[in-house]
C-alpha cells in the first residue's frame, strides 16, 4: 500500500536511468573519486520508489525494507527454494509446552560491521524498544503487540514471553539493530538513520552512502557469517522514469531493472546480453476505498467522499471494473485476474470467492444497484445522491507507475458510463494525502510475505493512528469488528490448517466489505545484463523473482561476469548450495533469453 508512506512494503517501481557512469555492474567500473580504490565491480539496480526511511523502526516501503534485509539480520530467514523458515540470527528456537514462552539460540558467529559481537541483548533491546516506544513500533509493531516480556539471560539466549499464543513466532520480520548504536537515539519518530555512514549492521551488506531520490550505496560486509557478497559495491539508483532506466540497462549503465512494462519487456527480449525474467511475483494490484479516515481516539478526519461509505456504491463501482481487460490490455498477460487478498503464489492461504459471492463484471447490474440505492442520473447524466451531491471521485495514482495511469483511464470510461466522474491524481508523493485521508480511492498494493500476518494486520482497528496527528500502520483506515475478531483468532492459532482457514475467512470478510478490490496479481517482470551478472538466485528457486525477495539471496549471491575484485572474500560456491538447496542459481549465459510467461498466478509490489 501506500500509507503513511505510499505502499509500505509495496509499490516499488524499480527502474533506473542514470547517466553513463562508471557504475556499470560486473564490468570493472572506475570507482568514485577519492574513495581510495581503483577498479571495482559494481552492481547497479534501478529503482523508482523513494526510500521512506533508513530506520528499520519506520521504513515500510518495499525498497526500504529490502535494503534492511540486506543490512540487518532477522531472527529467522526464508529458504530461497521454498520459503520455509530457516535460521537467521537465531540458529534454533523452541516453545514451552503452553507455547507462551519462546527461547531462541543466538548464533555466536555474527558480528556488527564495527567489529562488536551481535548478541541476544541486541535482539532483546530491539523488541523492548518497540514494546515501550510507540514511535519505534511504527513499521513492525504488530509483531510485538502481544509480547509480555523479552529478556536475554545470556549472550546466546533470547527469551520471549507472550500474553497469549502467537502464530508468527518463527516469522518475526523485524530487523535486529545494534543496541550500542541505537540506544543513543532520542526521538524514534524523527530519526531516519541517514546522517552518519557507514551504517552499522550485521547483514551481508553495509550502507555506505545515501542521497535522497538519487541512490543508496552498499558494500559487502566482510565479516558476514554466511560469507561476503561477490560484488564490490551494490548501488540502488533512483529513476523516476522507467524508460530512462531501460535505456540505461541497454547502455550497460545499470545492471538490473525490475517492474518492466509489457512493452519494455518485449523490447528487451531479443536485446544482446540482456535476460528478461518473467515470474510469479509477491504482490497484488488493487483499488482501495477511503472508508472514512479516523483515529483510534474516535476522531474523524480527511475529505473522503461520503457516498463511498455506502456498500451499494462500493459494490457498483467494482461491478463496473473489468478485471480481464486490465490483465489483457494493461498487463498484456503478465498478470492473472485478482480475487482474494493473498496472491495465488502463496497457495496455503490463497482464497477465491464462491460464484454466488463473487462481484463479477456487470455494468447493467451496477446501474440498477445505484438506482435502487437512490443514486439516480440527473438531466445531465450525472449520478447524484439524495443530498444532491454528484458522485465525482478522486483516485490517488503513483506518477511513476504506468499501470496506475492506464487503469485510471479505463476507470474513467467504465464509471463514466454509470454517470460517475473520476479525477485521476497522479502524484510523485501520494503518502501525504493518503495519511491525511484526503482521497476517495487509491491504487494500492503490497508485497506479501510467506507469513501473511503483516498485510492482514494493516486492516485492523489497532493499526489506525492514535490521533489524527499521528502516524499509524494502517493501509487505508479500515476498522471492522468482524475482521478484527477473525484476525485475533488466526494470530493465536498454531495449527497450520486451522490458521489457513481463518486467513481465508479474513479475506472473505475483507472482500465483502468492498473497501478493497484486488484487480490483478502482476508478474515480476525484470531484466538484467548477462555480461555483468554471471549468476543470481531467484526466489523461489524454480522460476521465481529476483527483486524484492523475502531474504537477501539475489544480491548476496550475485556473481560478477568479469570476476569482480579477484579476491576470495565472497561466499564460496559450496556455501550457496548449503542454503538447503535454496540458492539455485540462474545461469544467465546458458539457455538464451526465454521469457517465462505465467498463466497461473502472481503478486504485488
Amino acid at each position: 500500500m501506500v500509507t503513511m508512506a505510499p505502499h509500505r512494503s509495496l509499490r516499488v517501481f524499480l527502474a533506473s536511468g542514470i547517466a553513463a557512469t562508471s557504475l556499470a555492474l560486473g564490468h570493472p567500473a572506475q570507482a568514485d573519486e577519492g574513495d581510495g580504490s581503483k577498479d571495482k565491480s559494481v552492481l547497479t539496480v534501478a529503482v523508482s520508489q523513494s526510500v521512506d526511511s533508513l530506520s528499520p523502526f519506520l521504513a515500510q516501503r518495499l525498497v526500504s525494507t529490502s535494503i534492511h534485509r540486506l543490512t540487518y539480520e532477522y531472527l529467522t530467514n526464508y529458504d530461497a527454494k521454498d520459503a520455509r523458515t530457516i535460521p537467521g540470527l537465531a540458529t534454533a528456537w523452541k516453545p514451552s509446552p503452553d507455547k507462551l514462552t519462546w527461547t531462541y539460540t543466538i548464533r555466536d558467529d555474527s558480528t556488527w560491521s564495527d567489529g562488536k559481537q551481535a548478541t541476544a541483548e541486541d535482539a532483546a533491546w530491539t523488541f523492548n524498544t518497540m514494546m515501550t516506544d510507540e514511535n519505534a513500533a511504527t513499521a513492525n509493531g504488530s509483531f510485538t503487540a502481544n509480547f509480555e516480556r523479552v529478556t536475554a539471560p545470556d549472550p546466546r539466549t533470547l527469551v520471549i514471553k507472550l500474553k497469549k499464543p502467537q502464530a508468527t513466532m518463527t516469522a518475526l520480520d523485524v530487523p535486529i539493530v545494534p543496541k550500542h548504536i541505537w540506544e543513543k537515539v532520542g526521538d524514534f519518530s524523527k530519526f531516519n538513520n541517514d546522517k552518519q555512514f557507514p551504517i552499522v549492521g550485521n547483514g551481508p551488506f553495509v550502507i555506505t552512502d545515501y542521497k535522497v531520490d538519487q541512490y543508496v550505496k552498499l558494500e559487502p560486509n566482510k565479516s558476514f557469517w554466511r560469507g561476503a557478497p561477490k560484488f564490490d559495491e551494490l548501488v540502488l539508483r533512483y529513476y523516476k522514469d522507467g524508460d530512462a532506466a531501460v535505456a540505461a540497462l541497454r547502455k550497460g549503465e545499470v545492471s538490473f531493472v525490475p517492474n518492466l512494462t509489457p512493452a519494455q519487456a518485449a523490447s528487451l527480449k531479443s536485446a544482446e546480453n540482456i535476460r528478461v525474467n518473467d515470474a510469479p511475483g509477491r504482490r497484488f494490484f488493487a483499488l482501495a476505498t477511503n472508508p472514512g479516515a479516523r483515529a483510534r481516539d474516535g476522531k474523524k478526519f480527511g475529505s473522503g467522499h461520503p457516498a463511498l461509505l455506502d456498500p451499494a456504491v462500493r459494490k457498483a463501482l467494482f461491478q463496473a471494473v473489468d478485471r480481464e481487460t486490465i490483465v489483457e490490455k494493461v498487463f498484456q498477460g503478465h498478470a492473472v485476474e485478482g480475487e482474494g487478498y493473498i496472491p495465488p503464489r502463496f497457495g496455503t492461504y490463497f482464497w477465491k470467492p464462491a460464484p454466488a459471492q463473487k462481484v463479477s463484471h456487470d455494468p447493467a447490474a451496477a446501474a440498477q444497484l445505484l438506482d435502487r440505492a437512490g443514486y439516480r442520473e440527473n438531466g445531465s447524466g450525472k449520478r447524484v445522491g439524495k443530498d444532491g451531491r454528484p458522485l465525482d471521485f478522486r483516485i490517488l495514482c503513483h506518477a511513476t507507475d504506468p499501470h496506475d495511469k492506464a487503469v485510471g483511464k479505463y476507470l474513467q470510461e467504465w464509471w463514466g458510463e454509470l454517470g460517475i466522474g473520476l479525477k485521476v491524481d497522479c502524484l510523485d508523493n501520494v503518502s501525504d494525502p493518503w495519511a491525511k485521508g484526503d482521497y476517495d480511492l487509491a491504487f494500492d498494493g503490497w508485497s506479501v510475505n510467506p507469513d501473511p500476518d503483516f498485510v492482514l494486520s494493516i486492516h485492523t482497528c489497532a493499526a489506525l493512528p492514535a490521533t489524527p496527528k499521528d502516524t499509524g500502520a494502517t493501509d487505508n483506515f479500515i476498522c471492522d469488528k468482524k475482521y478484527d475478531e477473525l484476525y485475533a483468532k488466526q494470530a493465536v492459532e498454531y495449527d497450520p490448517a486451522a490458521r489457513a482457514d481463518l486467513v481465508r475467512q479474513l479475506q472473505s470478510r475483507l472482500y465483502d466489505t468492498g473497501y478493497m478490490n484486488v484487480m490483478a496479481y502482476p508478474n515480476a517482470v525484470e531484466a538484467y545484463r548477462t555480461d555483468q551478472i554471471k549468476s543470481i538466485t531467484t526466489m523461489p528457486s524454480d522460476g521465481g523473482n529476483i527483486y524484492g525477495q523475502d531474504g537477501y539471496w539475489s544480491w548476496w549471491s550475485a556473481e560478477p561476469a568479469t570476476g569482480g575484485t579477484g579476491d576470495d572474500s565472497g561466499a564460496p560456491t559450496g556455501m550457496w548450495i548449503g542454503i538447503g538447496a535454496a540458492a539455485v542459481v540462474l545461469v544467465a549465459v546458458a539457455a538464451g533469453v526465454a521469457v517465462r510467461r505465467r498463466s497461473t498466478a502472481d503478486d504485488r509490489e
